[in-house]
């Protein structure tokens, strides 16, 4: 036996956080959600499965668009003409009370909905495997739906197909709530889990607990590759997984030093250089990327100037961004420093090292940290920037990167004349 599992489609999702994107590149972006999930049914076609698994978020609300609905539709009726069926669950993002269009469903396509279903795989084979499945009925789900699954005698392999968060998961909103354990002891052999963005297996067999992520990124926080498992069943019940990248763009990060930099074409030598790292390693896939540059420096004074970051993005984007694949820079952040010994100026008696200590002695405080972030409030609160800066204010990883800029600044300030 043969399936792909698959979630999160989130169809017609738009990229956030780019800007100013060239018509070429958005035309990618725009259909980058719908493509791979054609590249997700030709993969079930090519590799001859017995069935298409999708556990939830199919589309990116509750109210899903027209396209996302005719095109999900169409790609199901493919499978069906192929004599593959398909089984879809809803989860928080496209509950069943979101608006429909009311569209016919192909002859081999199973929807569960608010209650657990039980179904065979293959309705000519039903003691082959059986299908365990429920949709959310509406978006906020937070009871452990779990104990709801029951396995039947005679029913074979046992797939429970849920949208939910094991164990408590810090990065994502906590729907259908369970524990390992809760799936576990629940009788099935294989679940095919939604909600989590990254492709994880939590547990290869007795049963097989596994979250395929998304099968295309959508923001700078969801880089690699993303794809679906494709999964082999042998006589014995023993589980094999691949996972298949499907993206179509691919989000990444690089990191550039100017350590050992003397000039700005040093500099774009560099950022060049990692560019191309990233397009070979993607697979063929376009690429969007973040790029940091940091370190210390001479070459430090020349990128604190005010527009120098937005003129190195709008480069790397004249020279990336008409090739086949693209490589699209998304932002650059300077965070580089002046041609100091730091260490050794903390060691002194001025007021720099001063200033220095008192900056190490706020870094390590978590009062002092949540102190300052109180302080900034008063800002971001203002009457008369309060509707633009509401929810911005600074906090976390945030709040110290401000701290650095702020220390970077005085530095600039006090011993700049003393750099080359």
């Amino acid at each position: 036996m043969r399936f792909v599992h698959a979630a999160d489609l989130h169809l017609d999702s738009p990229f956030t956080g780019l800007m100013d994107v060239e018509d070429s590149v958005g035309a990618v972006l725009r259909e980058a959600t719908f493509d791979a999930y054609n590249s997700i049914i030709d993969l079930c076609i090519r590799e001859r499965v017995d069935a298409l698994l999708v556990a939830g978020d199919v589309y990116d609300g509750a109210d899903r668009s027209l396209r996302a609905q005719i095109k999900f539709v169409a790609g199901l009726k493919r499978l069906s003409d192929e004599g593959i069926r398909s089984f879809i669950c809803h989860g928080n993002h496209d509950p069943l009370d979101g608006w429909e269009a009311r569209l016919s469903l192909p002859e081999r396509c199973h929807r569960f909905g608010p209650d657990v279903q039980v179904v065979p795989l293959d309705p000519d084979d039903p003691g082959k495997a059986t299908v365990y499945g429920v949709s959310y009925p509406k978006r906020d789900v937070h009871e452990n739906l779990v104990p709801r699954f029951q396995p039947v005698s005679n029913g074979g392999f046992a797939i429970g197909l849920l949208h939910c968060n094991v164990g408590s998961n810090t990065g994502h909103e906590s729907y259908a709530p369970c524990t390992l354990d809760d799936l576990a002891r629940a009788g099935m052999d294989y679940w095919a889990l939604g909600h989590v963005h990254n492709h994880q297996v939590l547990r290869d067999e007795g049963p097989a607990v596994v979250y395929p992520g998304n099968p295309q990124g959508r923001h700078p926080g969801e880089t690699g590759a993303r794809g679906v498992y494709l999964v082999d069943v042998n006589e014995a019940g023993r589980v094999s997984l691949q996972f298949r990248p499907m993206d179509v763009v691919r989000w990444a990060s690089i990191d550039v030093s100017i350590d050992s930099m003397e000039n700005v074409q040093q500099l774009l030598n560099g950022v060049a250089g990692r560019v191309s790292e990233l397009v070979d390693g993607a697979e063929g896939r376009h690429v969007v990327f973040r790029a940091e540059v940091g370190g210390r420096g001479p070459l430090h004074h020349a990128l604190r100037r005010q527009g120098f970051a937005d003129d190195l993005r709008l480069q790397i984007n004249d020279d990336w961004s008409r090739q086949t694949p693209f490589a699209w820079c998304e932002r650059v952040r300077v965070d580089t420093r002046s041609a100091i010994d730091r260490d050794e100026r903390c060691q002194g008696a001025d007021f720099v090292a001063e200033l220095l200590r008192v900056v190490d002695d706020v870094r390590g405080d978590p009062q002092a940290i949540a102190g300052l972030s109180e302080d900034l409030q008063v800002l971001y609160n203002h009457g008369k920037v309060r509707r633009h800066l509401k929810d911005l204010a600074p906090s976390g990883e945030d709040l110290l990167a401000l701290l650095q800029e702020a220390e970077t600044i005085c530095l600039e300030e006090l011993v700049g004349e003393e750099t080359p």
